[in-house]
């Protein structure tokens, strides 16, 4: 499973977007850390590896609810080649 794990202080929360198993608790051990969510910043601060989630993906890992709109609204920018 592909979710939002939370780190941070009370009051300022900081989110990690995981792998991890889908029964593990939310903090729990994770597989793999693919990427951070901080929901207090303006406009709010996103940083995936969308190679690693598309791997995870494609291996059967499902996100949550919350990440498949974060992976949405954020999608991987195509870095344009650059002329030699």
């Amino acid at each position: 499973m592909i979710r939002l794990a939370r780190v941070g202080t009370t009051k300022k929360p900081y989110y990690r977007v995981v792998v991890i198993e889908k029964d593990r608790a939310r903090n729990g051990r994770s597989i793999e850390i693919v990427g951070t969510y901080n929901p207090r910043t303006n406009p709010a601060t996103v940083n995936l590896q969308h190679d690693r989630i598309q791997y995870w993906i494609s291996v059967g890992a499902q996100m949550s609810d919350r990440v498949a709109k974060l992976v949405a609204k954020f999608p991987a920018t195509v870095a344009a080649p650059v002329a030699a």
